[in-house]
């Protein structure tokens, strides 16, 4: 399915219960879908779905050097997508999540090759309980970037998201607006001390 064919975009909201399970439901049969999380809205898949997140990185016209993040709905959800969890990582996690922070960690060899270039990935836990509800349904983890194309500003509304994405996703969740309405933090654990990637609505002391 090329960006050229469109689809039916569903529109859902996220107080309807049995709307967040049809939205899981999209994800592990390895739809691409828009979910609202605590910073902006994102678009994603299932994160252990190789030609899924292919076609996210086609749909989002994003370069493909550009690792996309994965949303966890538990703690206990890491060790599936990271191999280690150094002992700094552990800090910000106990601090910061479920909250606006994604945390760099080695990555899991076998996660799908094309969700990162390198051998590391992006992980968080939304502080958001509609996001939360639908990656615990799907399996765990998505693979989750900026609801936009790329090198346009993130939907902080599913309207925003909406207007970008509908006719190339399956889906969107919408919660109304985006608490935050900012990308989060991003910190990198893999190295000797822990490096601010991106700074955000995390504060990292």
């Amino acid at each position: 399915m090329g960006t050229e064919e469109k689809l039916v975009t569903h529109h859902l909201y996220a107080d309807r219960p049995d709307d967040v399970a049809q939205t899981a439901v999209y994800v592990k049969s390895g739809h691409l879908v828009v979910i609202p999380t605590d910073t902006v809205y994102g678009v994603g898949c299932n994160a252990f779905h190789r030609e899924a997140i292919i076609e996210l990185y086609r749909v989002k016209q994003r370069p493909w050097q550009k690792a996309i993040p994965i949303l966890i709905a538990d703690v206990s959800t890491l060790p599936k997508v990271a191999r280690h969890v150094p002992e700094t990582a552990l800090v910000f996690i106990a601090q910061h999540w479920p909250g606006p922070l994604t945390i760099v960690l080695p990555k899991r060899l076998d996660l799908p090759d094309v969700l990162s270039p390198g051998d590391t990935v992006a992980v968080r836990i939304p502080h958001h309980e509609a996001a939360r509800a639908v990656i615990r349904a799907a399996g765990g983890a998505m693979a989750v970037t900026s609801a936009n194309l790329s090198g346009q500003p993130p939907a902080t509304t599913a309207g925003e998201a909406l207007a970008a994405l509908g006719g190339l996703v399956t889906a969107v969740l919408d919660a109304g607006p985006a608490p935050r309405g900012q990308a989060s933090t991003i910190i990198d654990c893999t190295g000797q001390a822990p490096v601010i990637l991106r700074p955000g609505p995390a504060v990292i002391h």
